[in-house]
């Protein structure tokens, strides 16, 4: 089952760790990144951020999915950590209704700056074209909301858009 997908592009750390494993009582977290995925180095420091009781799978976001539909998953309190929104677009695409979260973490942050970046919340700065991806997102899960941790506050994605 998954519990929730979260756009964050650092992936793991100490939000989905310490907090966000502990408040969806998950049992595996699965990194469907490209980047991730080929980079071996990347793949055993988040294995090493992870919780110790929590299983850590890094794949492609086309591998992700894959293994996300096997029926072994569904016995799984699962969470999808992805870098971007056109990634979380690609797994919600694949899983209609069948996600109970849509988070957005951090986006755009970490990237070049770019001067058409517009900041969203104050750890979300996207492009127009992940603006879109967003707006698709919305219209697929519309309860789609930006919360950096449980504790902090839920803010539709859809109220945030239309403060553009």
């Amino acid at each position: 089952m998954i519990k929730a997908v979260r756009i964050d592009e650092r992936l793991i750390h100490g939000q989905v760790a310490m907090t966000w494993t502990k408040a969806l009582n998950l049992t595996g977290l699965v990194v469907a990144s490209d980047e991730a995925a080929g980079n071996d180095i990347q793949k055993m420091t988040l294995k090493m951020a992870a919780p110790s009781h929590v299983k850590t799978i890094i794949k492609t976001v086309d591998d992700a999915i894959q293994l996300l539909q096997d029926p072994r998953a569904s016995k799984m309190k699962l969470m999808v950590l992805v870098p971007t929104v056109k990634d979380a677009v690609k797994v919600a695409k694949a899983f209609p209704d069948q996600i109970e979260m849509m988070n957005v973490g951090n986006a755009g942050k970490m990237t070049p700056p770019s001067p058409d970046k517009k900041m969203l919340t104050k750890e979300v700065m996207l492009t127009p074209d992940e603006i879109e991806a967003l707006k698709k997102l919305v219209e697929l899960y519309p309860d789609t909301s930006f919360q950096g941790t449980p504790a902090m506050e839920k803010r539709l994605a859809k109220s945030v858009l239309n403060d553009l």
